[in-house]
């Protein structure tokens, strides 16, 4: 049936369905764990229960994103011994230890510290439970460290040397490995990039809210303004940082990945004396290795990319045919990303102009905007994820390794089964628990929001399993408190 695929593309369409799935739950949960420790710390030191509140209403949220983060992410490891052996046998050298010191590190300091914040405010005390909220946070930016250290030494290599016998990458300076050219940026682009996913969720929920108790007459909770405000504070801070931030990671990889650069650009063409167009729209053709119907700005792209309208900019009529990257795939999902950004500090401006009128909470008009952007940073992320990864092709570590001799040797059929397997299992159980989570965002929060350990254990009763401490008090043992 499915025989005359090709089986290094199915697993290449395996491996980024399944982690597209799995990046959109860190890239929320690196920021909600961030934004639970400055809510908690703002409730001890202000005891404004505005902040215990919130704190109550997105730890459900952060503990259900965080399980399917987790269970998502294993799958991906799977995969390299499945569907590219080669590739992790290959680079298995270089990159296993990055990745196990992720797992050693990151996870486990996040996993430990985890049950502490969930369920240990009262059981504690406030400062170790305040403590366990910064270890969370932390271990969500440290494994992203770990898993861009690597994801970035596969876009520029460094501090390997190459078996002549085995072809295999072999370490010689750890610290070039971790700190590879790319990484720094990279890792500041993509960090920023999920505090302001988070940042644009949480004001869409809150922006929702405060629509639905104007539509019903009501006031809406201080909570449910602070959300609010919070979200567009970080909107108008964060969102230009991130247009900045962009702008230094393009100038690193145009000196180390041009290819990439010359496809997001729609640069076929090289411009020896300078003065490059930015295109705005157009369709790639690759066939004919030229931009049809381009519209374009003059020059811009040489003031964007080499800060100067003089400098020569090459194009892809320097890269041979086969080391071009897909440039369609490119060229459109980067401007998604960037046309999502200048929406974000568009509303971020938006949000400004009304606070300073004293109309943040009383602006259907914004908060409209708001709830249309509320997963817009979901998609950003999936838009740069695409710009980087498809870019890099036609290689897994580029310029080295190229991705048709990175695959394992399986048949067409095996891949495409799994892959069938994968978009079943994973619509079905990540379809449920994302639907859940929509679920308890439908309600604003509430004076008496009730405790994450309350609502684990209603369901566990219903289904027949009594929680320890009740177990414990009715067999007469002293019984924790709290939770």
């Amino acid at each position: 049936m499915f025989a005359d695929l090709d089986a290094v593309f199915l697993a290449r369409i395996q491996f980024a369905f399944t982690v597209s799935f799995h990046f959109l739950f860190p890239a929320f949960t690196i920021g909600l764990a961030s934004y639970l420790a400055v809510l908690n710390g703002l409730w001890l030191w202000t005891r404004e229960h505005r902040y215990l509140e919130l704190f109550r209403y997105w730890v459900k949220v952060f503990a259900l994103a965080f399980a399917m983060g987790v269970v998502s992410g294993i799958v991906m490891s799977y995969q390299f011994g499945t569907n590219w052996s080669v590739f992790a046998d290959r680079a298995g050298p270089v990159i296993g230890a990055p990745m196990a010191y992720e797992v050693l590190s990151a996870f486990f300091l996040e996993a430990g510290f985890l049950g502490i914040m969930l369920f240990g405010r009262e059981r504690v005390g406030p400062a170790l439970h305040m403590a366990a909220c910064l270890a969370v946070a932390g271990g969500t930016v440290l494994s992203a460290f770990w898993i861009l250290s690597v994801n970035s030494w596969m876009h520029t290599p460094a501090g390997y040397t190459i078996d002549e016998a085995t072809g295999q990458f072999l370490p010689e300076d750890w610290w070039a490995i971790i700190f590879n050219p790319s990484f720094p940026y990279r890792l500041a682009h993509t960090v920023t990039a999920a505090y302001l996913t988070t940042a644009f969720i949480i004001g869409g929920v809150g922006a929702w809210h405060l629509l639905r108790a104007r539509r019903r007459g009501e006031s809406p909770s201080a909570a449910t303004r602070t959300m609010f405000s919070m979200a567009m504070w970080m909107a108008v801070v964060v969102a230009p940082v991130q247009l900045l931030l962009g702008d230094l990671h393009g100038i690193n990889t145009l000196h180390h990945q041009p290819a990439k650069v010359m496809a997001m650009e729609g640069h076929y063409e090289s411009h020896p004396e300078g003065c490059a167009p930015l295109y705005l729209f157009g369709l790639p053709n690759d066939a004919e290795q030229r931009l049809d119907y381009a519209v374009g700005i003059p020059c811009l792209s040489n003031l964007i990319l080499k800060h100067d309208f003089t400098s020569p900019l090459p194009g892809l009529d320097t890269i041979p045919d086969e080391d071009q990257p897909p440039v369609a795939v490119v060229f459109w999902s980067f401007r998604v990303m960037v046309g999502i950004g200048l929406l974000m500090i568009a509303l971020g401006v938006w949000a400004l102009w009304a606070r300073w009128r004293k109309r943040l909470y009383d602006s259907p008009a914004l908060h409209r905007a708001a709830v249309a952007m509320g997963p817009s940073g979901l998609v950003a992320v999936l838009a740069g994820w695409i710009t980087t990864e498809v870019g890099r092709q036609p290689f897994t570590i580029h310029g080295l390794l190229r991705t048709a001799e990175s695959a394992s040797p399986l048949a067409a059929p095996a891949v495409a089964w799994s892959l069938i397997a994968f978009v079943v299992i994973y619509f079905a159980v990540f379809g449920a628990g994302t639907y859940y989570i929509l679920r308890l965002l439908s309600r604003p929060p509430k004076p008496d929001e009730p405790r994450l350990k309350d609502v684990v254990e209603g369901p566990l009763r219903t289904a027949g399993i009594t929680p320890a401490p009740l177990e414990a008090a009715r067999q007469g043992r002293p019984q924790p408190t709290g939770g």
